[in-house]
C-alpha cells in the first residue's frame, strides 16, 4: 500500500506545469518586433521616403544621349569630300574587372590585345594601374568587325560605345583644303576648323529607368534638346581639283621641286573651283602626320611674284595716263642705270609696245612704266587689286602678303616693284588679282563655299583697261613670248610668266620659284589659274617652261569639263591682230 501512494506521488510530480510568464515574454517580444517593423516601414514609406527613392534613382535612372555624326562636306555637284562613318571605342571599368575575377583567363585579354594591335602589357597595365578606376579606354575609333569580335570574347567589365570618324574620299588630293578632325571629331585643320561649329550637332540628352541587365523600361523626360548638324557645300570641283593636283604633283616631281600650289577661281563669282598643294599626306592614315606636308600653302605661304606682277603695272600707268595702249617704249641699249644699279633685260629689244614688253618680259620696259608714275599710285593699284590683304576665303591660316610702306623710294626701289621684287604674295592673292583682269576690273572676295548668286564686287579699274591689258597679255602664249608653252589650241590664253629668286639673309640664293599666271578664254573669259612651282632643280628652272605646261593642262582640261565653247574663227582672226602687236 505505502509503495503504491508513493509510485502515485511520484506521477503526479512529473506532470508538465504552464509557465505563465514565459508565453507573456514572447508574445511580447514578438509584439514588439512586429511593432517596430511597421513603424519602420511607415517612418520610411510615409514621413522619410525621399532617402530610399535616391537610393532607388541612383541604381536605375541615367541619362542617356543620341549620337551625332559630323555633318557632310561635298563639293559643288554632290560629291563627297568628308563623310562620318560609325566607329566604335573599348573601354574598361578596371573595378569591376577586378571585382569579377577578369584577369581568370588570360587567353583572352591576349586575343583582345591581339585584335586592338596592341602590347598585352600596355591593355592590361591601363585596368590594372588603378583597380578603384571606373573608366579607361582601351582604344578608340575600332571597326564594328573588330567591336563584334571584342562582344565574343565575353570580357567582364571591357565595354563598347558609339562613335564616328571622319573618313575623306578625296584623300591627299584635297588634304590639305579639307583638313582634318582629331580622334574627339573636332576640326583642328582646314575648311574642318573653319566650321567646325557649323558641321557639329548637339546630341539630345534622355533621362531613362534601366534595369539591372541595362535595358530601358521607362522613358522619363528630355533633358536637353539635340541640334541637328549642317552639312557644308564647297565651291571646290572635285573634277577640276582632281586634274589640278595631277598635273601639280606630277611637275613638281618631274623638276624635283620642293613644294608647289595651284588655285582656279571661277572669274565671275569669286569661288574657289581647285585648290591644290604639293607635297601632300593622306588624311586617312594617321600614323606619321608631317606638319610641313598639311600646310595649305596656297594660302599660307609667300614669294615674290616676279614678272607676274607686271600687267598690273601697264594697268596702273594706263588707269594714270602717262602712257597709251598704242605707245611705243624704247628700251635701248637692253639697260638702265638707277641710283648706280642697273636694270637689264635678256636682249637689247629697242623700240616695245606694251604688248611686246609683256610678250618679252623686259624689265626695262615696264621700269619705265612704273617711273612714270607716283609710286604711292603704283603701290596704290595693287592694294586695290588686293595685294597685301586678306582675299576673304576665311580659312585659318591665310597670309595678307607684305607692300612695304616707306615714306622715301629710290629709283631703283621703285623699278624693282614693277618686275615684282620688295613685296610678297600668294598663290591665291595673285590668282584673285588675275581674276579681277578677266572680269573687266571688278574684286571679288574670294569663297571656298558654293554661292546661291554672285556676290557684290569692287571697281578697282577701268573695264576699258582690264580688257585692253588681257589683249596684250595673249601674246605672252603665242609665238615669241615668254609662255609658249602655255598655248591652248581653241583657247586664247591671257597670261604672263614669272621667276624670281629666292631671298636670303643679305641678298638673294640660288633658289628660284617659278610661275605662270593667266586667264582664258580671253575672248569670254571664265578661269583664272595661278601655278607656282618653289625651288625647282636642273637647268629649267623659268616659269614659262616649269610652271606653264601644268597651267595649259588644268585650264584645257577643266574649260572642257566646264563645256566652254572653243574660240571661234572670226574671234580667232580679231585676236591674231591683236598678238601681231608683240612681233
Amino acid at each position: 500500500m505505502i509503495r503504491q501512494a508513493k509510485t502515485k506521488q511520484a506521477s503526479k510530480k512529473q506532470k508538465p506545469q504552464l509557465i505563465h510568464w514565459r508565453l507573456y515574454v514572447v508574445v511580447g517580444f514578438v509584439f514588439a518586433m512586429f511593432t517596430c517593423l511597421v513603424g519602420r516601414a511607415a517612418y520610411i514609406q510615409i514621413i522619410e521616403p525621399d532617402k530610399l527613392r535616391h537610393e532607388s534613382d541612383m541604381r536605375t535612372l541615367r541619362t542617356t544621349s543620341r549620337e551625332v555624326q559630323r555633318g557632310l562636306i561635298t563639293d559643288r555637284n554632290g560629291d563627297m569630300l568628308a563623310v562620318s562613318v560609325p566607329v566604335r571605342a573599348v573601354w574598361a571599368d578596371p573595378k569591376q574587372v577586378n571585382d569579377s575575377n577578369g584577369f581568370a583567363d588570360m587567353r583572352r585579354w591576349q586575343a583582345l590585345a591581339d585584335v586592338l594591335h596592341e602590347p598585352v602589357e600596355d591593355v592590361l597595365d591601363k585596368v590594372r594601374s588603378n583597380p578603384t578606376k571606373r573608366f579607361t579606354y582601351l582604344k578608340r575609333q575600332v571597326t564594328p568587325a573588330v567591336a563584334d569580335y571584342i562582344t565574343q570574347l565575353k570580357l567582364p567589365g571591357v565595354f563598347l560605345k558609339s562613335e564616328s570618324r571622319r573618313y575623306y574620299p578625296g584623300g591627299e588630293i584635297t588634304a590639305q583644303l579639307i583638313g582634318i578632325t582629331n580622334i574627339d571629331d573636332v576640326g583642328i585643320e582646314g575648311v574642318e576648323n573653319a566650321y567646325n561649329s557649323w558641321l557639329t550637332g548637339t546630341p539630345s540628352k534622355q533621362k531613362v529607368r534601366k534595369s539591372r541587365d541595362g535595358h530601358v523600361v521607362e522613358r522619363l523626360d528630355i533633358v536637353q534638346e539635340g541640334e541637328s548638324p549642317n552639312d557644308l557645300v564647297l565651291s571646290i570641283d572635285h573634277r577640276i581639283q582632281q586634274l589640278a593636283y595631277r598635273e601639280l604633283k606630277r611637275t613638281t616631281e618631274m623638276n624635283q621641286a620642293t613644294s608647289g600650289s595651284i588655285v582656279v577661281l571661277d572669274i565671275h563669282t569669286g569661288e574657289v573651283l581647285a585648290m591644290a598643294n604639293t607635297p601632300s599626306y593622306n588624311p586617312n592614315s594617321r600614323d606619321n602626320f608631317q606638319t610641313f606636308r598639311m600646310r595649305n600653302r596656297a594660302m599660307t605661304d609667300t614669294f615674290e611674284p616676279g614678272s607676274t606682277i607686271k600687267p598690273f603695272v601697264v594697268a596702273a600707268a594706263l588707269e594714270a595716263g602717262t602712257v597709251k595702249s598704242t605707245d611705243v617704249i624704247p628700251t635701248s641699249p637692253g639697260w638702265m642705270r638707277l641710283g648706280g644699279r642697273q636694270v637689264r633685260d635678256a636682249s637689247n629689244y629697242g623700240d616695245m609696245t606694251l604688248a611686246r614688253i609683256l610678250a618679252k618680259s623686259s624689265n626695262v620696259g615696264i621700269s619705265k612704266l612704273a617711273l612714270s608714275i607716283p609710286v604711292q599710285q603704283l603701290l596704290g593699284t595693287y592694294q586695290s587689286m588686293g595685294l597685301g590683304s586678306f582675299s576673304g576665303i576665311n580659312l585659318t591660316g591665310e597670309s595678307a602678303g607684305l607692300i612695304q610702306d616707306r615714306h622715301r623710294w629710290s629709283d631703283f626701289e621703285r623699278a624693282t616693284l614693277s618686275f615684282g621684287y620688295g613685296l610678297t604674295a600668294t598663290t591665291l592673292q595673285l590668282a584673285r588679282m588675275y581674276a579681277t583682269l578677266g572680269n573687266g576690273g571688278t574684286l571679288f572676295p574670294v569663297s571656298i563655299l558654293k554661292l546661291k548668286k554672285p556676290p557684290e564686287g569692287e571697281r578697282v579699274i577701268s573695264e576699258a583697261v582690264a580688257k585692253d591689258v588681257l589683249q596684250m597679255m595673249v601674246s605672252v602664249t603665242e609665238k615669241g613670248g615668254t609662255g609658249t608653252l602655255a598655248h591652248i589650241d581653241g583657247y586664247p590664253v591671257a597670261g604672263k610668266s614669272g621667276t624670281s629668286r629666292k631671298a636670303v639673309a643679305g641678298g638673294y640664293g640660288d633658289d628660284y620659284v617659278a610661275l605662270f599666271a593667266g586667264v582664258a578664254p580671253v575672248n569670254n573669259p571664265k578661269l583664272a589659274i595661278v601655278v607656282v612651282v618653289n625651288e625647282p632643280k636642273g637647268d629649267l628652272y623659268y616659269g614659262g617652261s616649269v610652271a606653264g605646261p601644268a597651267f595649259a593642262k588644268v585650264m584645257s582640261g577643266a574649260l572642257q569639263m566646264l563645256n566652254v565653247e572653243p574660240i571661234s574663227d572670226k574671234e580667232q582672226v580679231q585676236l591674231a591682230g591683236l598678238a601681231g602687236r608683240a612681233e
